[in-house]
């Protein structure tokens, strides 16, 4: 759909040779904000569209997949590259929503500076508080940008206090919209878009007061970030600060991300977007002033702390995982260290294959589980790189080769997925994993046709591939198909995408909690296996106590025969039955396994020629229920939940 409508501008593909001519630059904000429509506007405002798409048209570069198209939000990450001033900016659109923010945080860990998007009509709740946070625990350089100037609500003084408050005192304008433009407080400029294209003059003199007062502000914070110590003394003495030294100073601190500057921008008008360019190749780090990621050999021991340099080895990882029936599986790749070419070999390496699970670095994203059938299982291997293009949303312009810094998007990887590390196979390497939350929405699924179960295996497969917040368990003792998730939102998408990508439709059903049976008091039980029908036959019995141990001790199995009428050989035969048989459950007509007791063997019988291994285990098998009444009304159950 979005071919259709929207205007292409010179078609252009944005390359860059020196990661120094590179910024990229993840938008973060609350659901509704406007991120996706403002990388519209900016992609205007580089000549890259001639004509704007709209969210509610489902036309935007950004949001082109029937979920986001349907939903009218985005679900999911995607890039949008343009130029500005020989510098090449990678716009790195993400989901708001909660349920996303694996997307999210895929996003920041690709990106090397932000724009936090807020909304000039919506007060600041503690979810945007929250996506400030993330931003902050990676130490992401940022700038503030106020967006829906034009709405009937808009209020830009509410907002600009707001974001003061919510984030800080070292957030402070450096713009502030004054008729059809805005006006810069460091320059005393008024950019007015009137027609359709930035003029500049000077304000109207109606301004000069707000100009004073909030330049004088602005000034002060610049020159509190500044590491020229005998600024402020100059400053508060009376001396006119060069206006080169406070922008050179400004730069510097939001690179160093201790500065954060407000941009006000209207999205339909285009109003501060080459402001808001400005501040993007100007202000924010290249990917050589943005530290890289810890990184490690194969074996799991710390490597020396890389650069972000073209000509060094290669490092890279995938940030976001596509696949499709026809097109098959794209990797989103942010290149770290190297330049990556088309037909070369590289290694792919599983966030927990060197570091053997329980050894590896704190915070991978990897959700290891007993029982599940879907995920990010540890691998190492070589693989070819197949196409290498440079996204624009969906479409993939050819690239001849890209140099760190630099994101592109490898087609046909068919081993990597989300949070792989790629490197040279000479020099396997393995980057530390971003954090991700644990899914919390548990949902079980079943295929609607008997014969989609394959069908069914392969989608969640992939589904789980593409995204890190997603478990998907075989549940072996309730024999479900559980699907963990963030959130219903989350599920919602996973489900679609079974059904539109994979041709699989799926019925949630009554998820089956499993149980746990133990004791309420001690209790005593008789074993006898006796059968004898011609020739060889069995022969075992066992008296045994059991009594309830506290909760999460486990199992403990007691020896107290004496006088040997169970012969040595013979005890671990009784415990294995005991213990199979907690597995099969005594309590109840269910069968939930045992947990949290003490078995006690006090003595038995046995044969000098029908008494076997097998026999004492059956012996051993002690029930409560049908066949051993005693125990039966003490016995209780408990959630594994």
């Amino acid at each position: 759909m979005a071919d259709k409508t929207h205007s292409a501008g010179n078609g252009a593909v944005p390359t860059a040779d020196s990661p120094a001519a590179i910024r990229n630059v993840v938008l973060v904000g609350p659901s509704g904000a406007g991120k996706t429509t403002l990388v519209e506007a900016l992609l205007v405002a580089a000549g890259v569209l001639t004509r704007a798409g709209a969210v509610v048209d489902g036309t935007t570069v950004c949001d082109f997949d029937e979920a986001e198209i349907g939903q009218q939000r985005s679900v999911g990450l995607a890039l949008a590259p343009l130029q500005h001033n020989g510098i090449k900016v990678n716009l790195i659109d993400t989901p708001g929503y909660a349920d996303f923010v694996g997307e999210l945080r895929a996003g920041l860990r690709a990106a090397d500076c932000a724009l936090f998007v807020i909304a000039a009509n919506e007060d600041i709740d503690e979810p945007t508080k929250a996506l400030w946070q993330e931003c902050a625990a990676v130490g992401m350089p940022r700038a503030v940008v106020i967006t829906k100037l034009d709405h009937a609500r808009a209020n830009y003084a509410n907002a600009l206090a707001g974001a003061q408050q919510a984030f800080g005192d070292k957030v402070a304008p450096l713009y502030f919209p004054a008729g059809e433009g805005v006006i810069g407080l460091l320059t005393r400029t008024y950019y007015c878009y009137s027609g359709g294209t930035r003029t500049t003059r000077p304000p109207d003199g109606a301004y000069d007061d707000e100009i004073a007062e909030l330049r004088g502000s602005l000034i002060e914070g610049i020159i509190e970030e500044s590491e020229d110590e005998t600024l402020m003394e100059r400053y508060l003495g009376g001396e006119d600060i060069d206006e080169a030294v406070l922008i050179a100073d400004l730069e510097k601190a939001v690179a160093r991300g201790s500065f954060f500057p407000v941009i006000p921008v209207c999205s339909g008008s285009g109003v501060g977007t080459l402001e808001l360019l400005e501040i993007a190749t100007r202000g924010f780090p290249s990917p050589p002033e943005h530290r890289l990621p810890e990184v490690f050999a194969a074996s799991g021991a710390s490597r020396k702390p890389m650069d972000c340099d073209p000509s060094g080895p290669l490092l890279a990882e995938v940030v976001k995982t596509t696949s499709d029936p026809y097109v098959g599986r794209v990797s989103l790749v942010r290149v770290f260290s190297g330049t990556i070419r088309p037909d070369a070999t590289v290694h792919v390496s599983g966030h927990f294959s060197a570091f053997n699970g329980s050894a590896a670095p704190s915070g991978s994203q990897v959700h290891a589980d007993s029982g599940s059938i879907a995920g990010h299982a540890d691998h190492d291997e070589d693989e070819r790189i197949g196409t290498l293009s440079f996204p624009l949303g969906k479409q993939q312009r050819p690239a001849p080769s890209v140099v760190a810094g630099d994101i592109c998007a490898i087609g046909r990887l068919s081993r990597a997925e989300t949070g792989d590390t790629l490197s040279d196979k000479a020099d396997p390497l393995v980057l530390r994993p971003w954090t991700m939350p644990d899914p919390l929405l548990p949902i079980a699924v079943q295929p609607r046709a008997k014969t989609d179960e394959d069908k069914l295996s392969v989608g969640l497969q992939r589904l789980a591939a593409e995204d890190p917040t997603l478990r998907i368990e075989q549940n072996p003792e309730t024999h479900q198909i559980v699907l963990w998730c963030m959130g219903e939102a989350h599920a919602g998408v996973v489900l679609d995408a079974l059904s539109r990508r994979y041709g699989v439709s799926v019925d949630t059903v009554e998820l089956r909690v499993p149980l746990r049976e133990t004791l309420g008091g001690k209790a005593k039980g008789h074993g006898r296996h006796v059968k004898q029908s011609g020739g060889h036959g069995q022969y075992a019995v066992c008296d045994i106590e059991v009594e309830p141990l506290p909760e999460g001790t486990g199992f403990e199995f007691v020896d107290k025969v004496v006088g040997g009428s169970v012969p040595r050989q013979f005890i671990p035969s009784v415990e294995k039955g005991v213990r199979a048989q907690m597995e099969k459950g005594v309590g109840s007509e269910v069968g939930y396994p045992v947990v949290d007791i003490r078995v006690t063997l006090v003595d038995g019988k046995a044969h000098s020629v029908d008494s076997s291994d097998f026999a004492f285990q059956m012996a051993g098998g002690w029930r409560c229920g049908k066949r051993r009444r005693q125990p039966a009304s003490t016995c209780s159950s408990r959630s594994t939940t």
